[in-house]
């Protein structure tokens, strides 16, 4: 490997400015033509050549030119992200597949996160991207987009990460009715009468679809449905929630929209003295990593984020390439139930059998 000195690079330090493309071709021991490819991304580079090239830039603290770029290739090399929330599970599990994908294309991201998704932050947003040489956006959790009145800027290619309701844009989303409707069945399944539900924030989509499935299969089932609790997501809410279901003896299932909530519950239920799942059986949502650690293990709904992430970034990539904008169409990304041990049949069907989990505190 070559070794750099101070008065090596490229003429730094000696008010030459910035280093050139000319520079790192120098350093690298090839042509302006072959750094232009590799700052490009192309293709029809060797690897062992591409990788001599990079370690020249970093070396010489070269960023290629992205006016110049994307004159040669069309493309800015920028993925435009806006984000409406980083604190939940799904959409940093959902960011981060955005991140792979976009760099195993070649491209990096610049993320906006909005606090309050009103009509003014998304289109100043989606605006201040737009000016800031994206290829195009992605919006992970779009509430504000269903609004019909809300048109965003024509120009740049979009794609819409957990949305619903418009039809100007492509959405990618997990199966959220399926994985409600797989919960409440498996519970049914183990012989509950019913189910009861806490439910994510009335204004969330993915909320919306999984009561409205949990309440259709119920009613399918010809079950009774019992009155829906709302939550917000935090493990806080599912505790009150936990709490209050807990004083009633005719609660044997309880499906929460999401882990966090029902760790929450599971929470409430054991200091209530209602043991899981030997008194009250619990499903939740999204599989987060600490879910297999719960006490005792948490049956849940798997999203695959990952997966959602990089269909995002594939839709976006090909409107891109095409110039072509997309209609609007939902690509549903398929859930799976994880059968873990907060589950199981009700006390009155297996009549002075132990209970699946002794009655004791979880380990320390």
């Amino acid at each position: 490997m070559t070794t750099v000195d101070g008065g090596s690079r490229a003429g730094r330090g000696r008010g030459h400015g910035a280093p050139s493309m000319a520079d790192v071709a120098r350093l690298a021991g090839v042509s302006a033509q072959t750094v232009s490819r590799v700052a490009n991304n192309r293709s029809n580079v060797e690897e062992a050549t591409r990788q001599r090239v990079l370690s020249a830039m970093r070396d010489l603290g070269y960023r290629p030119n992205i006016a110049a770029r994307a004159l040669a290739t069309g493309r800015f090399g920028t993925i435009g992200v806006i984000s409406f929330s980083l604190d939940s599970h799904g959409n940093v599990r959902t960011l981060d597949g955005i991140a792979t994908a976009a760099r195993e294309a070649g491209f990096s991201i610049n993320l906006v996160g909005i606090t309050t998704p009103t009509h003014k932050e998304v289109n100043d947003a989606y605006t201040r991207l737009s000016t800031q040489a994206v290829d195009g956006v992605i919006i992970i959790e779009a509430e504000a987009l269903d609004t019909p009145s809300l048109l965003l800027p024509h120009g740049v290619p979009v794609v819409v990460a957990d949305g619903h309701g418009r039809q100007d844009h492509p959405v990618v989303d997990s199966d959220q009715a399926a994985g409600a409707r797989l919960a409440t069945e498996h519970l049914l399944g183990l012989g509950h009468d019913t189910v009861w539900h806490i439910a994510g924030p009335p204004d969330s989509n993915s909320a919306r679809h999984r009561h409205a499935a949990w309440r259709h299969t119920l009613e399918h089932a010809g079950r009774p449905v019992p009155q829906v609790l709302f939550g917000d997501w935090t493990p806080e809410s599912g505790y009150r929630l936990g709490a209050h279901l807990a004083t009633r003896p005719e609660v044997t299932a309880i499906f929460a929209a999401n882990d966090q909530m029902a760790l929450g519950a599971m929470h409430a239920l054991h200091e209530a003295g209602r043991t899981v799942p030997g008194d009250v059986s619990i499903v939740g949502f999204d599989d987060m990593p600490e879910a297999a650690y719960f006490w005792p293990k948490l049956t849940t709904i798997r999203q695959d984020f990952a997966r959602a992430g990089r269909l995002c970034v594939d839709i976006l990539l090909e409107q891109i390439r095409t110039r072509t904008p997309a209609a609007g169409v939902v690509h549903t990304v398929p859930v799976e139930l994880v059968v873990r041990s907060s589950t199981a049949a009700p006390a009155d069907r297996h009549p002075g059998a132990d209970p699946p989990f002794p009655d004791t505190a979880p380990p320390q």
